[in-house]
């Protein structure tokens, strides 16, 4: 019985439906924030940087290379904690320990928020950088397009992160469904007649019997044996 209606989720081995699944809002939020987290992480990457007549490569928000370096760790991270939390929560319908259940629901609120910290961050570091970056340092406006992008995307990102955030505690409060024990075992499990009442208004009687003696007593005591005199 052990993970019955806990966290959110339904018995544990129940068969999952696949279209039920992908219309969740917290599996939209997933695959929200695993294509945001990739748009930030190829933007940089591939447009993100530039060179000016020589090998070595500057980033596109103001020649800060920590700036870039952010938005592609933030990106990558987050489209491979997207993948893992998106088949755990597959899987998590399967899980049958509680406790189990707990810890990957904890793991989630931990995650998720401290991402949406990290993304917010990434926008407010980005959009910084770039608003301090000189239109001459851009041969052609290289970059440019890659470097909004980024930014927005950035943005997006703390809203569905903190939307998982959210869905996670909401799992968390939600806790154990005892409900589901007490409809199955109600019915076979309480008494079908209720107990007498002892109350002197109550309908039924305590019958009272006198005390008896015990069947061996001083008096039924087997007799003396006496000597035969000759």
């Amino acid at each position: 019985m052990d993970g019955v209606g806990s966290f959110g989720a339904g018995r544990a081995g129940s068969t999952i439906d696949p279209i039920t699944f992908a219309k969740q809002p917290q599996t939209i939020l997933r695959v929200l924030s695993w294509i945001f987290s990739l748009v930030v992480f190829a933007s940089i990457v591939n447009e993100g940087y530039y060179n000016m007549g020589s090998e070595r490569l500057h980033c596109v928000f103001n020649k800060n290379a920590d700036a870039c370096n952010y938005g592609v760790f933030v990106g990558l991270v987050g489209l491979l904690a997207c993948s893992f939390f998106f088949m755990l929560d597959y899987k998590f319908s399967s899980i049958s320990s509680i406790k189990d259940r707990k810890k990957a629901v904890m793991l989630e609120i931990g995650f998720s928020g401290f991402w949406t910290f990290l993304y917010f961050v990434s926008f407010c570091f980005l959009a910084n950088q770039w608003s301090r970056t000189k239109k001459e340092d851009l041969p052609l406006n290289q970059g440019a397009d890659a470097a909004r992008a980024a930014i927005a995307f950035s943005f997006f990102s703390i809203i569905t992160w903190a939307g998982l955030t959210a869905r996670a505690v909401q799992k968390y409060l939600l806790g154990t469904d005892m409900s589901l024990f007490t409809t199955e075992h109600m019915d076979g499990g309480a008494p079908t007649q209720p107990y007498p009442s002892n109350s002197p208004g109550g309908g039924t009687t305590e019958t009272t019997e006198a005390y008896q003696s015990p069947p061996f007593t001083e008096n039924n005591a087997a007799p003396t044996y006496q000597v035969p005199i000759y």
